[in-house]
């Protein structure tokens, strides 16, 4: 490996799952795809993803000294572990007091070289220059008479890391990446990937993180290009996998699998119940509690659950109201039944009694209005947070996000608990994915689907009530949400102006709610969150 011009190169490519923190436990996965890359595969290099050794994003764990230390142990007993293969993998480094997101090549039982990424990004879910310090050198070694060039995930999205490897003698890219997904993120990567691969005459070879972490999922997608910017091979999305790429004596792809890409609706699904699966595995959750009503919201988030924990790590409940329609409960046993969960069913008739009673000095001379409705929702928020706390289950949320938009939501009631599967699934999404999971298997059941959509907190409410029709809404939010528009833009695309006003305050008012919601997992280029910050009091008018 150390030089000599050979008949090419096999590189292992490990689309791994870490958690983050778990530095031991990291290390030792990634000795085991070594030694398995090499002993089964016939590898000789392995690349991670960025920052694999703490996992991605490590936050402020960054800041603890005891990390550093933790680091440079790990390093010292991957070079002691994994001789005749080299290791390329990235990692914290401290250099002369400052912090670098590098990579480095392990090789022979020491560090060859280490590359620190030159790009920081510092928008969206990305908080790096809070963290890191910029890199300013390419950094290129040689495997196999061919000479290798690092960069890590950004690098890739601006002109100077490839050109300079390139000018320092790089043949083929390596680049390390912590990629999150969101809907149609892939394509993005593929073209801004290509685009570098022929302004620069060079092969690039790809590897993404895999797996859930707090909000973010990373769907893995790893893939090669060569030098014309043409995909040669493709690795599963959501999946975990070690796969070799083969380069010529020249450096040139050969030709491996290329997977097909997923539809929206299957891509979205995968993700959801890949950041479900993992919150609750890796926090150690031993199952999870769904409040099943018999809408379409809470179905879903059942269906998630189940295909995320299997059918007995999961329970629902239903807790019928006076204003619960008969066809609701059937329908919630229905769809119960049919994916094998645990079950109960808890009437909050008396409850609803016993606060009315309670509050009714307390409210003389008050209208019946929507803190009636309220209580509600917070009498099942109670129900289930108690069973969640007796059975260390985790209560699941099951709110999309046209409700936590405009506010659509009980603050202490339907918001509770711990995880919100569909937080950014706006509802016409919830639909549709409704439509995709029955068309793998029948299981939620098709009056959940086609009836209009009601929280069934008063006589005859529906939806349509105190919102616009959802696809309205929907178009709405995503322009203002999404894109961030200002109000005459959106009415200049066609939607009424009093439509539009009303929706823009219901989102503004509503970000005290956002900011006590669970987390959820992130499907969209710009979820409730991280991704858009905005101060809950404040005085700016929208015109």
């Amino acid at each position: 490996m150390k030089g000599g011009h050979t008949s090419g190169l096999r590189i292992a490519l490990a689309q791994a799952n870490f958690l983050v923190g778990d530095i031991d436990g990291n290390a030792d996965k990634v000795i085991r795809l070594a030694q398995s890359a090499r002993d089964s595969l016939q590898a000789n290099l392995i690349l991670f993803p960025e920052l694999t050794l703490t996992g991605y994003p490590p936050e402020d764990l960054l800041l603890r000294s005891g990390l550093n230390t933790q680091v440079d142990e790990a390093i010292d007993r991957l070079a002691q572990a994994v001789p005749g293969i080299d290791v390329v993998i990235g990692y914290p480094v401290m250099i002369d007091g400052k912090r670098y997101n590098a990579a480095g090549v392990i090789r022979d039982g020491s560090v060859l070289v280490t590359y620190c990424k030159q790009a920081l990004p510092n928008y969206g879910v990305f908080d790096e220059k809070r963290y890191f310090v910029e890199g300013n050198n390419a950094v290129v070694f040689e495997a196999q008479g061919l000479r290798l060039g690092l960069t890590i995930c950004e690098d890739i999205w601006v002109p100077a890391p490839v050109k300079s490897a390139v000018a320092a003698g790089a043949q083929v890219i390596l680049n390390l990446n912590a990629s999150p997904y969101h809907l149609n993120k892939w394509r993005s990567r593929h073209e801004q990937v290509a685009l570098q691969a022929r302004k620069n005459k060079v092969p690039i070879v790809y590897v993404n993180l895999f797996g859930g972490q707090d909000e973010l999922v990373f769907d893995g997608h790893s893939f090669v290009v060569n030098s014309r910017g043409e995909v040669t091979q493709s690795l599963p999305v959501f999946e975990e996998t070690l796969a070799v790429v083969t380069l010529d004596a020249e450096g040139t792809p050969m030709k491996g699998e290329l997977i097909p890409e997923l539809s929206e609706e299957e891509s979205v699904y995968r993700a959801l119940v890949c950041g479900v699966r993992d919150y609750i595995e890796k926090n150690r959750f031993p199952g999870a509690i769904v409040g099943l009503s018999g809408g379409i919201d809470s179905a879903l988030t059942l269906a998630i659950a189940v295909d995320a924990l299997g059918a007995d790590r999961v329970e629902a409940v239903m807790m019928p109201s006076p204003f619960t329609r008969e066809i609701s409960l059937q329908d919630a046993k229905q769809m119960a039944s049919t994916v094998g969960v645990d079950y109960s069913i808890i009437p909050i008739e008396p409850l609803i009694k016993t606060y009315n009673e309670t509050l009714k000095q307390r409210f003389a001379g008050y209208p019946v209005d929507v803190t009636e409705e309220n209580i509600q929702a917070r009498i099942r928020g109670n129900l289930l947070m108690a069973i969640s706390n007796k059975t260390g289950r985790i209560l699941l949320t099951t709110g999309n996000k046209s409700e936590m938009a405009v506010g659509y939501a009980t603050l202490y009631g339907d918001m509770a608990g711990g995880y919100a599967a569909i937080k950014d699934v706006p509802k016409t999404l919830v639909y549709r994915l409704a439509r995709f999971r029955n068309g793998q298997f029948p299981i939620i059941p098709e009056r959940i689907i086609t009836r209009e959509p009601s929280a069934e907190l008063a006589p005859d409410q529906k939806d349509t009530d105190s919102l616009p029709v959802y696809e309205v809404l929907d178009a709405i939010l995503e322009r203002y949400v999404e894109r961030d528009q200002c109000p005459e833009e959106i009415v200049a695309s066609g939607f009424d102006k009093d439509t539009v006003d009303r929706v823009v305050r219901m989102v503004d008012r509503a970000e005290y709610k956002r900011r006590q919601a669970a987390p959820g997992v992130r499907i969209t280029p710009r979820a409730f969150g991280r991704d858009r910050r905005y101060p809950i009091t404040s005085g700016y008018k929208n015109r």
